[in-house]
């Protein structure tokens, strides 16, 4: 690395401009959670439409965030390099281009596609709204504060998708929740244009393109590999590419210790706070994505609610995490962040464990009450875990440090689906109650999945019946096994991230250093 000295100007307080650009800043990151959560809703009108099979629905569903965990590392350091705001604005039209293709594809193929260019322009935006909300705003205080605001946005907007899926759902066809991007990605770019300043790292060397690739190679193989054991068994294929995953793996971390301008400062993962607070991000929002994925289905298929419906049976969970930008500041002075990481994840927890209880009784309100404590939770631990990251790395390394935080973000959405949707189809299928006397035909749709049956035996009623009350069983398990994984995070949270002091950088020898002040 460089080894001159940096000197940090005195932190400025930000004035309107900033505040502004940070609300272009939100608008993006909205736009691309939207996008992750948005096809929930929509997946019974596609259904019928395209008629994808359970396996090309998972994969429509999750590949753009493997995109986008697979080349956030990348982009967030090409950000650093070319510049934030010009990687932000290349993104973010090509975001427009493909939503465009998305919306009037034909064939499941051809939307697994568009998915995929959603992702990778997704990437290029992701990094470049948090590195350049960590450099308009150099005051600590302000600086929390814009992070609660982006968080906000990339939570909100999660939860959000399902609502806006829904209303776009009640009027329009499927492929309005995809089209909507456009107008919106076009407020964006000019308003970008205008109100964002340029930044980029003036000692950012060459990209590494063997690195980029690696870690592409680390994600994509391992995804295969589960996707691939879901939708056809287990085969050779699962082991050699999950060697193939963790190889490539154990080898961009190698490199990355090696190089004078790594993708990925392992360093930073000495910090407790920092590898504390990755680990938290990822595991969050595993468990909400992953529970919320299913449950958006649920309300559709097993309790008979329209689209629009759905999203406003889900804004529980939207409005609890817009609140948490109101008491982060009180959660993080009176608990310190290891605590308060903790407890929200706690939260999380106990909002699961009662969604698993109510989802089987004949009315809303235990569920709604259990998406709120759900959504409170989240936002809180996502929001510090993020504050954490991001502070822990000098202006300079701001798209680096974000793509981190953002591929702990976008992994934990796409193993969420993938993960416990996997464990859904499964229990789901071992739950079904099939008569004897039913046809091939029929007994491959109940198989397959219960949007499929829905579509294809409208006037089965019975047998529609046996599948939602195995789907229904397949979302209570899986709520739980969130549930037991949040309170292990939470328990690592709670022992590993320091409550005392917060973490921040220095420059000793040309190296991130972390200490505590």
């Amino acid at each position: 690395m460089n080894t001159r000295p940096r000197v940090e100007a005195a932190p400025v307080k930000a004035g309107l401009r900033e505040w502004s650009a940070l609300g272009v800043l939100m608008l993006a990151t909205v736009l691309l959670a939207i996008d992750g959560t948005v096809l929930y809703l929509a997946v019974p009108a596609l259904t019928a439409d395209i008629a994808p099979t359970a396996t090309q629905m998972l994969w429509i569903g999750d590949v753009y965030s493997f995109a986008l965990a697979g080349l956030l590392v990348t982009m967030g350091n090409l950000a650093d390099r070319i510049g934030r705001k010009r990687l932000l604005l290349i993104g973010s039209i090509g975001f427009g281009l493909a939503s465009a293709l998305a919306a009037f594809s034909t064939t499941p193929e051809m939307l697994i596609a568009a998915r995929v260019l959603l992702g990778v322009a997704g990437a290029t935006i992701m990094p470049s709204t948090l590195s350049i909300a960590r450099n308009l705003f150099t005051d600590p205080v302000q600086r929390t504060t814009a992070i609660a605001a982006w968080t906000a946005g990339a939570t909100g907007g999660a939860a959000l998708g399902p609502l806006v899926g829904g209303l776009l759902l009640e009027h329009y066809w499927w492929g309005s929740v995809f089209l909507i991007n456009v107008p919106l990605m076009i407020v964006v770019v000019i308003a970008g244009i205008l109100l964002i300043p340029e930044s980029k790292n003036p000692d950012g060397g060459r990209l590494d393109l063997t690195s980029a690739a690696l870690s592409v190679a680390a994600i994509v193989s391992i995804v295969f590999a589960v996707k691939h054991a879901v939708g056809t068994g287990l085969d050779w294929t699962v082991p050699a590419t999950v060697a193939l995953g963790v190889g490539a793996g154990w080898a961009f971390l190698l490199r990355q210790r090696a190089l004078t301008q790594p993708l990925v400062d392992v360093s930073l993962f000495r910090l407790p706070a920092f590898s504390g607070a990755v680990a938290a991000d990822t595991i969050a929002i595993f468990a909400f994505i992953g529970v919320m994925f299913f449950f958006s289905q649920h309300l559709q298929l097993v309790m008979g609610m329209t689209p629009f419906q759905a999203g406003l049976a889900e804004l529980p969970a939207t409005i609890a995490t817009v609140v948490v930008v109101g008491i982060v500041g009180y959660l993080l002075t009176r608990l310190g962040r290891g605590r308060a990481i903790a407890a929200g994840l706690a939260l999380s927890a106990l909002g699961l464990v009662g969604l698993a209880i109510t989802e089987g009784w004949s009315t809303y309100w235990g569920m709604g009450i259990s998406l709120a404590v759900i959504g409170l939770g989240v936002g809180a631990a996502m929001t510090l875990s993020t504050d954490a990251v991001v502070s822990a790395a000098p202006p300079e390394r701001a798209g680096a440090a974000a793509s981190i935080a953002e591929t702990a973000y976008e992994f934990g959405v796409a193993l969420g689906i993938a993960v416990l949707g996997t464990l859904h189809t499964l229990v789901y299928r071992a739950s079904l109650q099939i008569p004897e006397n039913v046809s091939t035909a029929d007994r491959d749709a109940l198989h397959d999945s219960l949007a499929t049956a829905t579509y294809r035996l409208p006037d089965s009623p019975d047998l529609l019946e046996h599948a939602q009350h195995a789907f229904t069983s397949g979302v209570q398990t899986v709520s739980l096994i969130a549930a037991a994984l949040l309170v292990i995070a939470a328990a690592v949270a709670f022992k590993v991230i320091p409550s005392q002091g917060e973490p921040t950088h220095s420059r000793r020898n040309g190296s991130i250093r972390g200490v505590v002040r």
